[in-house]
């Protein structure tokens, strides 16, 4: 049997963005996100609940300011008490995980869409995704983007503006563009 374009982007593998059923998907994710953004003044309370009503999982306490962009919402994943600051982005046609006591600081991007290195298949217009991991007690600064299949360990902490190109350890400090460990 084989799979449709959601189950082959939800895998991980290519597929074609402009399948109809993930067209809904992105109308409906649209749809959230003018609601959702238009909370701004809303009590936190209510915020928490419409992110609750979208995505994959949210915990206690967890905060995303508005404004706030995304692709489907589905496939994020925050843990209790994480935050995230004004103007953050999360391509998530895949897994974007977010642990406990995360700080995000304003207009982070986090990239868990790819594409095709080749241009033959660029052309064709398939992409595919890598999930997006982000441990417990992490600090990323402000304008930093986090690029698809990255890892980043429990208590790191990622500099203002950094670009995060691999898999930062636990504990620790990256900054810079590549995102490289201070000495």
């Amino acid at each position: 049997m084989s799979k449709t374009e959601k189950q082959k982007m939800l895998a991980g593998e290519l597929y074609r963005p402009g399948d109809p059923e993930l067209q809904l998907d992105a109308a409906a994710n649209k749809a959230w996100l003018a609601r959702y953004n238009a909370a701004l003044a809303a009590p936190v309370s209510e915020r928490h609940a419409l992110l609750s009503e979208h995505f994959g999982h949210v915990g206690k306490g967890a905060v995303i300011r508005p404004p706030f962009f995304c692709d489907y919402g589905y496939n994020i994943r925050l843990g209790e008490e994480v935050f995230l600051n004004f103007n953050c982005v999360i391509l998530d046609i895949v897994e974007v995980v977010i642990g406990d006591r995360t700080q995000i600081g304003p207009a982070v991007q986090i990239y868990a869409a790819d594409h095709p290195r080749d241009a033959e298949t660029r052309r064709t217009g398939l992409e595919f995704g890598r999930p997006v991991r982000i441990g417990r007690d992490v600090w990323i600064g402000g304008g930093a983007i986090i690029l698809p299949g990255v890892s980043i360990g429990d208590d790191a902490v990622i500099g203002a503006g950094s670009v995060v190109t691999r898999d930062v350890a636990a504990g620790q400090i990256v900054t810079g563009n590549p995102a490289r460990a201070r000495p």
